[in-house]
């Protein structure tokens, strides 16, 4: 039986502000548990919230990154539930009234096509605590440091049909607000969380039953998990069984999910406006100073990288997509001179050894400008293709920048076309089978049997010889 997939996310984006959406409390990675919370934080009677203006401007700079309506009077509310991590019993959080209302995102697929998934709506709302359930011998121990951390919960429409879509669009958010400086991106650090809504239905029939898969951190995690939700579901239908409603969990350790709770609905959460926070307004004046301040967005950088660079469509989406990764090979094309090759090399041994270490590319070993040293020094002529793949290793295992390797290994090429002469005097006069052969051979099996001689050489000078020139004398020798 033949199933249509039906995917929504829900994602949670940390806005990278100094402090906490409704206190004073500084935002630091890796302070000591309960040391980052204050009372506000707590929900202590007597206390007050004041909203953090600066979260207020980043998520309405996100609206304006997304073509969204930008609500000019949005209200903060009380979303009512028990948990460890939770110490008011509330998060403060938006529902009826918004900031950010309908927008939209286009996405690009591997096969070229081209798609728009429809954003519902996005609203801020407070982070809570973290259970922590290591090293307390059966307990669990509460840091609540993060309580009180700005997000904004960004909300789809049910636009993806597969895990492929629903990972390019996950790819395409986290580099719009990496680009708009509003989040780090820091998945491993949880600034940035996946929830995943997923159900499947017989082709042009009504919704089905959706489940939630809760907090997916990485990429290849959402993949994995909506995957296996969909054949768990399938297999359920076909079993005759019925899919429930409900919140899950994916392990990306053991690929395994479980239940978690049974999904609740809006009114489980009884909702009501915070008594203690008046509405927030944004002015015209407001907007035009967004739109002045708006960074760079991937899709005109992609075109830059297009026009600028000569890259074709699927290198520039591939480049630009990451802020990193755009200001890393800007970085390296700049420095050796040749935009191209910066593209090859950033998307393929760079990329290669980065995915082989689990390396982001903000901590690749390899700079930006080394990779360009070293392109340049292939554009020279100083090092062949083959030597430049020993430098970039051991520029990658911090021996030094590529001219300091170079220079210490003894890794010029040789293209003292003399030298070169006598070496391939040697090799024809050491072979004069194969000699003959090639000499009684058509153009086309020259071509190959070339390669033997090329190889000879190259065994000879260690790999050193300049292709091209000993490509030539070869050629002129052999006739």
């Amino acid at each position: 039986m033949s199933w249509e997939v039906v995917i929504g996310l829900e994602i949670h984006v940390q806005l990278n502000t100094v402090s906490k959406l409704f206190s004073g409390s500084k935002l630091s990675t890796g302070a000591e548990p309960n040391t980052q919370a204050s009372l506000v934080d707590l929900g202590m009677p007597g206390t007050l919230p004041v909203v953090n203006k600066e979260a207020v401007r980043k998520a309405a700079l996100f609206g304006l990154a997304i073509n969204a309506d930008i609500c000019r009077h949005s209200v903060f509310e009380r979303k009512n539930y028990f948990y460890p991590d939770l110490p008011k019993g509330y998060q403060t959080t938006q529902l009826a009234e918004p900031i950010v209302g309908a927008g939209e995102v286009e996405i690009q697929l591997e096969n070229g096509e081209k798609k728009t998934v429809r954003i519902h709506h996005a609203h801020l709302e407070e982070d809570a605590g973290k259970s922590l359930h290591e090293d307390f011998h059966g307990m669990t121990g509460i840091d609540l440091n993060r309580a009180g951390t700005p997000l904004i919960e960004v909300v789809t429409e049910p636009d993806m049909s597969n895990a492929e879509e629903a990972v390019a669009f996950a790819r395409k958010l986290h580099a719009i607000v990496t680009s708009i400086g509003i989040c780090d991106g820091d998945m491993s650090q949880g600034n940035m969380r996946f929830d995943v809504n997923v159900s499947i239905r017989k082709p042009g029939g009504p919704l089905g039953t959706r489940t939630e898969t809760k907090n997916l951190n990485s990429f290849r995690f959402m993949e994995r998990a909506i995957k296996l939700e969909v054949e768990r579901q399938i297999d359920v239908l076909e079993d005759g069984g019925e899919i429930v409603q409900e919140t899950r969990l994916y392990n990306g350790d053991t690929h395994t999910a479980r239940s978690m709770r049974s999904k609740e609905d809006a009114n489980d959460y009884r909702y009501f406006p915070c008594p203690d926070l008046l509405p927030v307004a944004i002015t015209d004046e407001d907007l035009e100073a967004l739109k002045a301040a708006m960074p760079e967005l991937p899709n005109a950088r992609k075109a830059r990288f297009m026009d600028d660079y000569q890259l074709s469509e699927y290198d520039a989406d591939l480049l630009s997509g990451s802020i990193a990764t755009a200001t890393f090979f800007e970085g390296a094309a700049k420095a050796g001179g040749d935009a191209k090759l910066a593209a090859n090399w950033v998307m393929g041994d760079l990329a290669a050894r980065l995915n082989a270490e689990d390396k982001d590319i903000s901590d690749s070993p390899v700079s930006a400008e080394q990779l360009g040293q070293l392109i340049a020094r292939l554009k020279d002529g100083t090092i062949s293709s083959k030597i430049a793949k020993q430098v970039f290793e051991a520029c990658w295992a911090g021996e030094g920048d590529p001219d300091t390797i170079i220079e210490a290994k003894g890794l010029k090429q040789m293209s003292d076309s003399g030298e070169l002469e006598k070496i391939v005097d040697d090799i024809i006069a050491n072979n004069a089978p194969q000699v003959e052969d090639y000499r009684n051979s058509d153009d086309a099996k020259k071509k190959k049997k070339i390669g033997f001689f090329v190889g000879q050489a190259m065994k000879a000078t260690q790999g050193k010889a300049n292709p091209q020139q000993l490509n030539q004398l070869l050629r002129e020798k052999l006739q």
